[in-house]
């Protein structure tokens, strides 16, 4: 149950959940429409470059297939290995996000990847392609390697969140940038959402409990054996993280301590 209080920001919205799925890999559009909705995300990212620009093309089932009243669309720019396409697809995002009945949606998840092996963002492109999205009144999530300066530098350009890796998209390796994700979150002043490399439920909630304000992921539910159940375990594993962190991890003591009082309490208060 979220309180109003701890709703997600991001940019001018605010989101109840803060599990955000993608919709690539699914073996099937039933298997990716079920589980974005027994999720319960509220924010699904697409990839702009793999769709065509008119939602009548027979293609678009699966867009027609959500209920876009419910969800808000995330257009990415995966694909992009400069900064001038990375823009060029965020343009085209925005079209897409009026067709669906979204036009004051100028969400952009800001991809800019000219490593094919390793799929690495490329830092100088994604800043240049932020600083200019930014001005053109774009809310920029730009997805980064896990480097505290640059997280930094994408504040000060005025982005709404910032995105660092796990570790290699699709690898489900994991928080294997565990020590430098809790420093872009300790001085971060946007939210920080990890995305890329979660595998597993426990990774997600990891991530939570160390203070990440959202996951964002998609192999770990859509290559999965059953997307459906694994998109509720997320659901549940994001929820449950979130309220660690609010309540406040005991600390690691070195020696065992007796959890039962060396004296009764007298009373109830």
């Amino acid at each position: 149950m979220v309180s109003n209080s701890d709703k997600l920001q991001i940019g001018n919205r605010y989101f109840n959940s803060r599990l955000m799925l993608g919709t690539g890999k699914y073996r099937n559009v039933d298997h990716a429409v079920n589980s974005i909705n027994i999720s319960n995300c509220e924010m699904v990212t697409v990839a702009i470059r793999r769709l065509p620009t008119n939602l009548n093309n027979d293609n678009t089932t699966f867009l027609k297939s959500l209920d876009w009243k419910k969800l808000w669309l995330l257009p990415n720019t995966a694909g992009s290995q400069t900064a001038e396409e990375a823009i060029r697809m965020a343009f085209l995002g925005h079209e897409l996000a009026c067709q669906l009945g979204q036009e004051d949606n100028f969400f952009v998840k800001l991809e800019v990847i000219s490593d094919p092996k390793y799929l690495l963002p490329d830092p100088v492109g994604t800043l240049k392609a932020a600083e200019f999205l930014v001005k053109k009144g774009f809310t920029v999530l730009p997805y980064i390697n896990a480097d505290p300066m640059l997280a930094l530098h994408l504040e000060d350009l005025g982005c709404a969140t910032v995105m660092p890796l796990g570790s290699p998209i699709g690898s489900g390796q994991g928080l294997n940038n565990l020590a430098n994700i809790k420093i872009i979150i300790e001085n971060a002043n946007i939210p920080v959402i990890v995305d890329a490399g979660i595998g597993k439920p426990s990774e997600a909630t990891k991530a939570m409990e160390m203070g990440a304000d959202a996951v964002l992921l998609n192999t770990a539910v859509a290559q999965s054996k059953n997307p459906e159940k694994m998109a509720c375990a997320m659901n549940l594993a994001v929820q449950s993280g979130r309220l660690a962190y609010l309540a406040g991890c005991m600390d690691k003591k070195y020696y065992a301590n007796a959890s039962s009082p060396k004296t009764f309490i007298s009373k109830l208060t």
